[in-house]
């Protein structure tokens, strides 16, 4: 109602103001949640990201004793991998996963799940009494164009990784470079696509394209995040569907995208783009960062070969996280596909509800 006569109330900045309220006292002096006397139930979970964390919070408040399994080196998941420093400071992430220690949390890193551990060993020789996992989709999905293979072409993954877990802007002291383009195109309309745009910007290109398949109306990502991919200086180029990637010498030299237009909708519901005949141009880039979408990685079969998959390769649960095998419960992008950090916590939450439920079952 207040939006109709003048400016909405900023919710989400608000919650900022209270979170960087708590933050700045002393550990000791924080909001403390209170913790039930100790079960004696020990639980695993798979991955430090949103779903993760906030799943290993829930159990450790509950009194059960909760190990955090990590594959990358640094604890936080997409939190501190997939978004940059200047949408979310990584010192809160930290701020975060130090309150959970506080609780009792253990969080172990560079373990990979279907490597190191499969899920029945975590149950049977490593005396878990119940999994969660919460590993993510963040295996990248690529276009299957020429050139892709070509020196300068990224997945979205790949460089805001190196970026901002490895501080690759930071070579030669940091030990992963990326390269840092000149002229930035950037294949997406979502908010990783508009993360690396600006993340491009930042490590000092020239130019940066965004290159949409579609129209800004039907685009996925926030309208915050494209205003403010606006006002930074990202050129939008709009009803543009990439067709090759061309080089010189094993360098990316240009985009070559072809225009469309829009047709009936799709079974999404959004009007799908069809190819306008003879239309192919190139965009002069040396970089190209794929950032189309992100899939389950299929080391999951192999930590869990019972464990149920969608025909896209995600966990297959119910309401309450539970998945096809007993004990093991799952939630964030690993069942639902990307989709955004709130969604990703509730599930975690949600499914910590439910794995105390089961552990304090009599069987």
């Amino acid at each position: 109602m207040l939006a109709r006569k003048g400016e909405a109330v900023a919710i989400g900045r608000l919650e900022r103001f209270l979170g960087d309220l708590d933050l700045s006292c002393e550990l000791a002096k924080r909001c403390q949640p209170e913790i039930q006397p100790t079960s004696g139930k020990r639980v695993a979970v798979v991955g430090s990201g949103p779903s993760g964390l906030a799943c290993a919070g829930e159990l450790a408040m509950l009194g059960h004793e909760v190990t955090v399994f990590e594959s990358l080196h640094v604890p936080g998941g997409v939190l501190v991998y997939g978004i940059p420093e200047f949408r979310l400071p990584k010192d809160l992430v930290a701020a975060e996963i130090e309150m959970l220690v506080e609780m009792g949390v253990h969080i172990v890193t560079d373990v990979v799940i279907g490597a190191t551990y499969t899920i029945d060993e975590l149950m049977t020789e490593e005396g878990f009494d119940a999994v969660f996992v919460g590993s993510g989709a963040g295996l990248p999905v690529f276009m299957g164009i020429p050139g892709e293979n070509l020196n300068g072409v990224y997945s979205a993954n790949e460089f805001l990784t190196r970026v901002n877990l490895m501080r690759a802007y930071e070579f030669p002291r940091s030990d992963t470079p990326v390269w840092r383009g000149r002229k930035v195109a950037v294949v997406g309309g979502g908010n990783v696509a508009m993360d690396s745009a600006r993340t491009a910007l930042r490590l000092g290109a020239e130019e940066v394209f965004l290159v949409y398949r579609r129209t800004a109306n039907e685009m996925p990502a926030r309208k915050e995040e494209v205003h403010h991919a606006e006002q930074e200086g990202v050129e939008f180029k709009m009803l543009c569907s990439p067709v090759e990637v061309r080089g010189r010498d094993g360098f990316v030299t240009g985009l070559v995208a072809t225009r469309m237009e829009l047709g009936e909708p799709d079974a999404s519901g959004r009007r799908a783009p069809v190819c306008v005949l003879d239309s192919d141009f190139e965009i002069e880039c040396d970089t190209v960062i794929i950032a189309v979408g992100t899939r389950a990685n299929p080391l999951l079969a192999k930590a869990a070969p019972d464990l149920e998959l969608s025909r896209r390769g995600y966990i297959v649960t119910g309401e309450d996280g539970a998945t096809s095998m007993s004990g093991v419960y799952a939630g964030g992008d690993i069942v639902t596909g990307a989709a955004t950090v709130i969604l990703a916590m509730g599930a975690g939450k949600t499914a910590a509800r439910s794995i105390d439920a089961w552990v304090r079952r009599e069987r």
